[in-house]
């Protein structure tokens, strides 16, 4: 019912041992939900939800890379990568993005492909690190907008396309990234042909069998993990 009222959008929040549905409305959207449930209550909203959004992205340190948002100072003498976040996934603050990090910052420096970039925070990383040339790959066309703009706004060169990755034949490089799901990385192995993976995007019960690759290593954090491995 409450997605037939506001299609586009509502919360579901956690209140009085049970769950509160809330809707940002108008008092026409009130009086809808009088209407439908019989019963509602209304308040006004903080004159700053606007910006409120902003405290739940803040920047992070890993290793020489400091990753944070375009309102954020960085740290003196870091890597900066600054990614607005939009309507594109990742901004450098979930464990398995820290994780991939983390992982590219050991591997010798080449050419570079990353599937399913996101926001591009792994594939604008990378080239702050040396990588060159960049190749990011996504499926969804707001990914490789967010991409190729959060990439100029760094001042680094990525090649941003849109393709599904799954079981085609990639890019050829020397190191691959691809943090997202356990099933979309072991389907992409079949058209992986990089002489080094770096693979997260699932927890650490999960383990990815990537065929023609043995497993190097493995990182661990907050139950998440990134495995690097090397063609067989």
């Amino acid at each position: 019912m409450m997605l037939e009222l506001f299609p586009e959008g509502f919360e579901e929040a956690e209140a009085h041992g049970g769950v509160e549905l809330v809707a940002y409305t108008d008092g026409r959207g009130e009086e809808r939900l009088w209407q439908a449930f019989g019963s509602a209550s209304g308040s006004d909203v903080a004159g700053d939800w606007l910006d409120r959004w902003r405290r739940f992205h803040r920047p992070i340190r890993v290793g020489a890379l400091w990753v944070g948002p375009p309102w954020e100072e960085p740290e003196p003498g870091a890597t900066a990568v600054v990614v607005d976040p939009g309507r594109a996934f990742g901004t450098g603050g979930h464990p398995t993005t820290r994780l991939c990090l983390e992982l590219l910052q050991e591997v010798p420096r080449g050419s570079l492909l990353d599937v399913g970039c996101g926001s591009g925070v792994l594939a604008i990383a990378a080239a702050k690190l040396g990588f060159d040339p960049v190749t990011a790959l996504d499926v969804d066309p707001q990914a490789v907008e967010a991409t190729e703009a959060n990439a100029a706004a760094n001042g680094v060169e990525v090649r941003a396309e849109l393709a599904d990755a799954a079981g085609a034949a990639l890019p050829l490089a020397d190191v691959a990234v691809a943090n997202i799901a356990l099933d979309a990385v072991e389907r992409l192995a079949a058209g992986l042909r990089s002489p080094l993976a770096i693979t997260s995007g699932y927890l650490v019960s999960e383990r990815p069998a990537l065929a023609g690759y043995e497993h190097v290593r493995r990182s661990e954090r907050d139950g998440w993990a990134a495995d690097l491995f090397a063609r067989g």
